[in-house]
């Protein structure tokens, strides 16, 4: 059974780790404050799911998700993480993270951030532009009538068909973006941001976004 790493147990890693475990995947979840802290959601989440350090969640994933705040990307354990598929929830947010000249600028994005500091890992954005409650509630079987979908992009293959798989088991559809520099258009304060949409209205969404919201 695939092993998700689940590096940040916050609103969207905690529950990302509701939706794997309910669809049949093993997780192993870390955050910043020690797996003795995670006692009550691991109990919650059963026999399927452990607590761990950061450093050994993203050791035993055979997927990892990284969602963690953007400023603290550079405390990720690399060599654990070499090679994977990594999940980046992240969005930018000035007011916690600081002004960062490259993205206020319109230069980098965040996922290419994340890439540039894990370089043998292989990033795919996930989840960054759907309210966390969301997660477990809004998806519905493939087919349905205006079944809503997310966003995805990568610049390796492999990964964004992991998680154009994933969200179809989680009851989502699935609109790639292309690659890691293209994810801007679903990031923070664009169109596609944390609102219901289907696929249609998704690409569209996409189309008319500002680089420079």
């Amino acid at each position: 059974m695939t092993t998700l790493g689940i590096i940040g147990a916050g609103h969207i890693g905690s529950q990302v780790a509701r939706a794997a475990v309910a669809h049949g995947y093993d997780v192993v979840i870390a955050n910043s404050r020690g797996p003795e802290t995670l006692a009550p959601l691991i109990a919650e989440l059963g026999e399927r799911a452990r607590a761990a350090t950061a450093t050994d969640a993203a050791a035993a994933a055979d997927i990892a998700v990284v969602t963690i705040p953007l400023g603290r990307i550079d405390e990720l354990p690399v060599e654990e993480l070499a090679g994977k598929i990594v999940l980046d929830t992240n969005n930018y947010y000035f007011e916690r993270d600081g002004h960062i000249d490259e993205l206020d600028k319109g230069e980098t994005t965040t996922s290419e951030m994340l890439q540039k500091q894990l370089p043998t890992s292989r990033i795919a954005k996930a989840f960054n532009h759907i309210p966390a409650r969301d997660i477990t509630t809004d998806g519905t079987p493939a087919g349905t009538a205006n079944r809503r979908a997310l966003a995805t992009a990568g610049d390796d293959a492999e990964a964004v068909q992991f998680v154009t798989r994933f969200y179809d088991e989680l009851g989502f559809d699935t609109v790639n973006i292309g690659p890691l520099s293209e994810s801007w258009r679903v990031e923070r304060d664009r169109p596609a941001y944390v609102v219901r949409q289907n696929a249609e209205e998704l690409r569209a969404n996409l189309a008319i976004a500002n680089r420079l919201p």
